[in-house]
């Protein structure tokens, strides 16, 4: 372990009076990580004891403050610091310590596992069944399930094989991490005389820190911050937001994905089900239509069809604009496809996380934030009123949130261009390929226009019924 005094530049976090604090203090991190866990399992326990819907402890605890809140907001600030206090990996390290320690199979170390169950196993059940999982038994079920599965892996493999491949999310902290203004990274000067490689090491992933800035990824760091402790050259960097997406790197190809299905999942199949599908409009639509007519000789039982035919509408569109937007792409670079679809898919980071934005904190005060705290109110009997939310929906400044989803948009241009500039082209071809590689970004920008209109024409003709009843009333 280096043990010299590190000159530390002044936007190394673990230079900074608090947060270097937060971030880099074991004892701290310790506890915040047994806090967590002792939420996580209170929350499970109430979701078996408690499995009505009045138990909104169990409920608003995994999906309002883990998910999506601290999730999202961390990613697009911090990074993957979730991973780094998550339950599963905190007691995970300790499993694999004294377990076999074996080498995961092939057929099981591929990360499309944890990205198909998030796809699969969350969204798709999501629009069909509509609340199922937020059930608090369901919930306390399913996270045991899960938690028995990550133990088991856990026990049999070494490396955290379980966090980095079948995770359900996993490929989704690591790629969106991307776009953090955060970079943990070694400084040159220190590592270039180090022979013990503590870092590496202490990293319970098998990862080697010191290699990070020269590779330009962190690979599957969860941020846990060991290495940290074992060496001083390690330092945690501001940088300017998604830094790492302008340069080139080794691809990754389900990061790729990751970017393409979880935004054809949450943010366009929302934007069709949740924003077009409650508007005027919303009789008009493909995927309605596709409900009426195959409801009309087919028994869907409980599913919520109209859901399920938006998440596959979502689905078809965006891989259509995709994988045709790249091919035309490819041939105008005159490049290969399979490098044209990795190269540039990073453009599609923003989309989801950025825009996501909008929604999330409007809905935080609007109800999310209320929510969470009534129910700790709830869950920990606590003699307190009832919290009321933040603002109404009708609160005009509300509005202002929605400058996310244009921050998406500019950043998506901005990083599919510097990736553009990574081929050997005439401009001409590069301005043209830009375009053809963006038909996803002008359509999620075109969805967001549209479910504006439609809901525009909503409120208007609810002011139209409304003065009509009040002039009925008066006559």
């Amino acid at each position: 372990m280096i043990e010299k005094k590190i000159n530390r530049s002044a936007n190394d976090i673990y230079g900074m009076p608090i947060l270097g604090f937060l971030f880099k203090n074991q004892t701290f991190i310790f506890v915040l990580r047994l806090i967590v866990l002792a939420l996580f399992l209170y929350g499970v326990y109430l979701g078996f004891k408690d499995p009505g819907e009045e138990n909104t402890f169990t409920r608003y605890l995994f999906w309002g403050l883990f998910w999506s809140l601290f999730m999202v907001v961390s990613l697009a600030t911090f990074g993957r610091v979730f991973c780094g206090i998550c339950p599963h990996g905190f007691l995970g390290k300790y499993i694999t310590k004294f377990g076999l320690q074996r080498e995961m199979p092939s057929w099981l170390k591929n990360p499309w596992w944890g990205l198909g169950l998030i796809i699969i196993g969350w969204w798709a059940v999501y629009y069909m069944y509509p609340g199922f999982y937020r059930l608090p038994l369901v919930t306390a079920i399913l996270f045991v399930g899960v938690t028995a599965v990550a133990f088991l892996l856990y026990y049999l493999y070494k490396d955290m094989s379980y966090c980095k491949y079948v995770c359900p999310i996993g490929s989704l902290t690591k790629a969106y991490g991307r776009l953090s203004f955060t970079w943990l990274g070694s400084y040159k000067e220190d590592c270039s005389a180090c022979k013990t490689f503590d870092c590496a090491t202490a990293c319970p992933y098998n990862l080697k820190p010191f290699t990070f800035n020269k590779k330009n990824t962190m690979e599957d760091c969860s941020l846990c911050m060991e290495c940290s402790t074992a060496c001083d050259a390690i330092n945690f960097s501001i940088v300017p937001p998604g830094n790492s997406l302008y340069k080139k790197f080794k691809l990754d190809k389900i990061e790729v994905w990751t970017f393409i299905l979880i935004t054809a999942s949450i943010t366009i199949s929302m934007g069709f089900h949740h924003g077009i599908g409650r508007s005027p409009i919303a009789q008009y639509t493909p995927w309605v239509q596709s409900a009426e007519y195959f409801k009309s000789f087919m028994s869907f039982g409980s599913i919520d069809v109209v859901g399920l035919f938006a998440f596959l509408y979502a689905l078809g569109i965006t891989l259509f604009l995709v994988l045709g937007g790249m091919f035309l792409t490819s041939k105008i670079l005159k490049a290969e496809y399979s490098k044209t679809f990795y190269t540039l898919g990073y453009a599609f980071a923003p989309l989801f996380l950025i825009g996501g934005l909008d929604h999330l904190m409007h809905s935080f005060f609007t109800h999310t934030y209320a929510d969470i705290a009534n129910s700790f109110i709830y869950g920990f009997g606590l003699e307190s009123d009832k919290v009321q939310n933040l603002a109404s929906r009708k609160d005009s400044w509300l509005g202002i949130f929605g400058i996310f989803k244009y921050i998406a948009v500019v950043w998506a241009f901005l990083i599919l261009y510097k990736r553009v500039n990574l081929f050997n082209a005439s401009r001409i071809a590069k301005v043209l390929a830009t375009l053809s590689a963006s038909l996803l970004i002008i359509f999620y920008l075109s969805l967001g226009a549209m479910r504006d209109f439609a809901m525009s024409k909503k409120a208007h003709t609810h002011t139209i019924h409304t003065q009509s009843k009040t002039i009925h009333s008066k006559g």
